[in-house]
């Protein structure tokens, strides 16, 4: 018996089966088996990638004396090169695809030509049982590349053999291997893929002949996505999706909101025809950047809430938006099913390849404080990126290769076929509700004219052009289809397109009768018992006291550990020093006050989120919300056992991103007014980095698109000698944002008045944006502290007035903010100076006027006024004030202007301070 009589025995799938699994993990098969499988690799690169005909014993340096073995041994070898032929099918059949309609394919090698595989045009009659690979019965070599060229080379390009799951990549498998991964609808499915890609294509001419030359950033040349996005919202539904959460930027918006969120069009045609707003302080923007909620009723009868959220023209910022969005609804409606709301956002493939926030967003598709159970990305992809070729748009062989940092699948589709779209669609919510992880969809399609309207595309893509104007649209290539088929007869679209038409040129009557423009609130459901307010009630004094029998409930929650864990000594001692501070001294620090805040707000039946960088333990170490045990590294969150707490408390150190977070936690604000949602930066300056979500949303989002936010931005500042990028929080930036109604914006300087800004957030019945500058060094300061009756007493105090003086003796009155006023105090105590009073604002926006003029009423000798500032001229309040700060006629205390921040060098920056102040007590130093 020769020492490979088993291979006769054994039957070709079985050696197939356990290939595929060496490939995928050598280590995990047989070593004897392993050996064979790289002598084989071995013998396949000796033959410069064809799969060597030499017989096992040439391979295995085993000698084989019978001629059964010789024969066994070829026919194995024959059946390899079919498994590496199928291999290659799966790994770059998306390479070989018909997926693009007006671009001829860029070539790549090696081909899946059969002779790269050491087969030829004389084996395609040979029946392999490598089929089975396939889930089909053995059959010959033409059999399975026919399957194969269906499966992967048609119509749909597939990429997911990078996923590193085996149990992942069978499941795709098994999907796309069904029906050779083709289409097969019913009639009826057919026609209402026609009816829709109809009113898609019908709107979109519609627009052009009524608004020659106006922007809407057609959808043309993608319009498949409509059918598409309809049957998505139907399957979902019928699978238990309830909400339905989409961001897109503005191309093809018009389109979506009037073909799948139902909004008027009459609507809409108020929009082109620029008509003014039904409310005065409302401002608006563009049409296509606004967003709809609306209830959608399937064709089975399920309701499904469906949201376009409202988005500016930084392309993929509202990615991050929806995310937050979705997470919000989901923690509201379905904290323990996820899958219940699904997120879906639409990209351009110029922004997904070049908007690096897409990167920031498909990082936190897993992490706990951030992930929402899969996204559906679909890319409307133009092939152009304003006027830039798609060869020059990235360096990426696919806009969707991003997706790869999750594993997510993609599909490639060609944009012209309307039923390989819809059935992509269907794939990707099947991997989206079975695997709750994103999936990608790159609709290959075109722009039919140029970025907008009005541009001349010819000007950059001349060739592209001439094939684009001769080109069908997607719905006269399906009808045509549907014809051939015998579905439809040629009357069909004329009429379905003059219904369609008919049924818009009576919206557009009926609108020219209106007078103004209404914009509905986006997710008025979540806003119901929220009113919209301006500067006046933003000014008025709400009660945010607490009594002291619940701040001692709070108190007892943060101050004992649980005695049955460890904990290191450190945090011991930590919470021990809360506890003295509460009970034995009744001096509360700013973590304290925090803490106390928090628990309060708990126990009234808010929810509280905390996210940003390191915000458990707080960067500089003195929140810890979140404390660790010793030993196992269990988390335990005090705040969640506050007695009697209604609400829930969550902190989340984010991934290291300050946009994309922002956005995250601003779109979770915008979903639920009713929880207090904090972004704490790092340091405060570094949320320059999520700049666009401020100056785009944060800012603006009431004043552009009806939407209140309470998103709370706590920003590290102050001048301790760190450097120029641990220093200013760059105040001014936000200031120069301030305008009528649009945020507060803060720098305490207690505890105590930092609980009760935050109780007011909570405890309006409006949400405004709330910006504050938060201490480093006044943390552990003993000077930065308040007593228990600050905390049961009052409200909020926009302004504190200097109680430490005789009023008619000051002859100097400063104001100032933050932690200024302890250094300018502290220079006033040391110079013995009695004349000179320091008054804290501490809300800068809305500035208070009427408390300023109360307090400078006070001072009857007074004839000094100082505005005092620790940042350089051209930083800090000192712009804002000159515009705001009109009472008197006041001078400036700070350093001259600097382009950086503040000096490197702890020495000068200690000596450039120290000359600020000496400015405040002596008006001949300024310069």
């Amino acid at each position: 018996m020769d020492r490979f009589s088993f291979l006769n025995a054994a039957h070709s799938e079985f050696f197939a089966q356990l290939y595929d699994q060496y490939l995928e993990n050598p280590d995990s098969v047989e070593p004897s088996w392993r050996s064979f499988f790289q002598g084989f690799d071995f013998g396949m690169e000796t033959y410069n990638g064809e799969l060597s005909a030499a017989p096992v014993s040439q391979i295995t340096n085993v000698p084989v004396s019978s001629s059964d073995s010789e024969a066994m041994s070829e026919k194995i070898h024959k059946e390899f090169k079919v498994v590496k032929l199928i291999d290659a099918y799966r790994n770059r059949g998306h390479l070989f695809t018909r997926t693009n309609p007006v671009h001829k394919r860029r070539t790549y090698s090696p081909t899946l030509d059969l002779e790269n595989f050491g087969l030829s045009k004389s084996d395609l009659p040979t029946v392999y049982d490598a089929a089975k690979i396939l889930g089909i019965e053995p059959c010959t070599l033409a059999e399975i590349l026919g399957h194969l060229d269906k499966i992967y080379c048609q119509s749909i390009g597939v990429e997911y053999m990078y996923i590193r799951n085996p149990h992942d990549i069978e499941w795709i498998q098994n999907k796309i291997g069904h029906n050779d991964n083709q289409p097969n609808f019913s009639v009826d499915q057919k026609k209402e893929i026609l009816s829709k890609l109809n009113e898609a294509v019908s709107f979109e001419n519609f627009l052009h002949t009524k608004y020659v030359g106006q922007k809407r950033f057609s959808l043309e040349g993608g319009e498949t996505i409509i059918p598409a996005l309809d049957a998505l919202i139907e399957q979902a539904a019928e699978k238990g999706v309830e909400h339905f959460v989409m961001g897109m930027a503005h191309r093809g918006r018009l389109n979506v909101l009037a073909n799948i969120f139902g909004k008027c069009t009459q609507d809409i045609f108020s929009e082109f025809d620029g008509k003014d707003y039904d409310k005065e302080y409302f401002d608006g923007d563009v049409k296509y950047h606004l967003g709809l909620t609306a209830d959608k009723v399937t064709s089975s009868g399920k309701k499904i809430n469906i949201n376009l959220a409202p988005n500016p023209s930084h392309l993929e910022t509202v990615g991050a938006v929806i995310e937050g969005i979705t997470r919000a609804k989901q923690d509201m409606y379905f904290p323990n099913d996820f899958s219940k709301v699904l997120p879906i956002a639409v990209h351009g493939d110029a922004a997904i390849a070049g908007q690096g926030i897409l990167y920031e967003i498909i990082q936190m598709a897993q992490l706990d404080g951030y992930k929402t159970g899969g996204t559906i990305h679909v890319v409307i992809n133009n092939q152009v990126g304003f006027t830039t070729n798609y060869l020059d748009a990235r360096s990426s062989t696919y806009c969707t290769d991003v997706a790869k940092v999750t594993l997510s699948p993609v599909l490639h589709v060609n944009a012209d076929d309307a039923e390989a779209v819809v059935h992509a669609m269907s794939f990707a919510l099947d991997f989206r509700m079975h695997f709750g992880r994103d999936v990608f969809i790159d609709l290959l399609g075109y722009r039919k004219y140029g970025h907008n309207e009005g541009d001349e595309p010819r000007f950059t893509q001349p060739l592209l052009y001439k094939i684009i104007a001769k080109h069908k649209n997607p719905r006269d290539i399906y009808a045509e289809k549907l014809i051939a088929e015998g579905i439809i007869d040629a009357n069909l679209v004329k009429t379905l397109e003059k219904e369609y038409k008919d049924d818009l040129d009576h919206n557009l009557e009926a609108s020219r009768k209106k007078n103004l423009t209404i914009i509905t609130p986006f997710m008025q459901n979540e806003w119901k018992g929220f009113e919209q307010v301006s500067n006046d009630k933003m000014l008025l004094k709400y009660d945010t006291s607490y009594s002291k029998e619940g701040l001692t409930e709070v108190a007892n929650a943060v101050c004992n550990l649980p005695e049955d864990k460890k904990f290191i000594n450190k945090i011991q001692k930590l919470i021990n020093d809360r506890k003295t501070m509460f009970f034995e001294n009744n001096s509360l620090d700013w973590a304290m006050g925090e803490h106390l805040a928090y628990g309060s707000l708990l126990q009234e039946g808010f929810n509280v989120r905390l996210s940003g960088q390191d915000v458990e333990r707080g960067t500089f170490s003195h929140r810890h919300a979140v404390v660790k045990v010793e030993d196992s590294e269990e988390e335990v969150v005090l705040l969640n056992s506050v007695p009697n707490a209604k609400g829930k408390f969550n902190a989340f150190n984010s991934f290291l991103s300050e946009y994309g977070v922002l956005g995250f936690d601003y779109g979770y604000a915008l979903a639920n007014p009713n929880t207090l949602t904090i972004w704490e930066a790092q340091f405060g300056d570094f949320s320059n980095g999520a700049q666009i979500m401020i100056d785009q949303y944060i800012s603006c989002g009431e004043d552009k698109w009806n939407n209140q936010n309470g998103i709370v931005l706590l920003l590290p500042h102050g001048y301790e000698g760190q450097g120029a990028e641990h220093s200013s929080a760059r105040m001014e930036r936000y200031l120069q944002l301030c305008a009528r109604h649009n945020m507060y914006v803060a720098d305490c300087t207690t505890p105590a008045n930092f609980f009760h800004l935050l109780r007011r957030q909570m405890k309006t019945t409006f949400r405004k944006p709330l910006v504050v500058f938060t201490p480093k060094s006044l943390l552990r300061d003993p000077r930065c502290t308040s007593p228990i009756e600050d905390f049961t007493d009052g409200s909020f105090q926009e302004t504190i007035d200097d109680t430490t003086v005789n009023k008619k003796d000051v002859k100097t009155l400063v104001f100032c903010t933050g932690k200024f006023y302890y250094d300018i105090t502290a220079e006033r105590e040391n110079n013995g100076r009695k004349d000179v009073a320091v008054v804290r604002i501490e809300q800068l926006f809305p500035l208070p006027v009427e408390q300023l003029k109360a307090i400078i009423a006070q001072y009857p000798n007074a004839d000094d006024y100082v505005w005092a500032q620790e940042e350089p001229k051209n930083m800090g309040a000192y712009s804002f004030m000159l515009m705001n700060f009109d009472l008197v006629k006041w001078r400036l205390a700070s350093l001259k202007a600097y382009s950086a921040p503040a000096a490197g060098s702890y020495t000068r920056a200690k000596r450039r301070h120290a000359d600020a102040i000496a400015m405040v007590f002596d008006k001949n130093l300024y310069r």
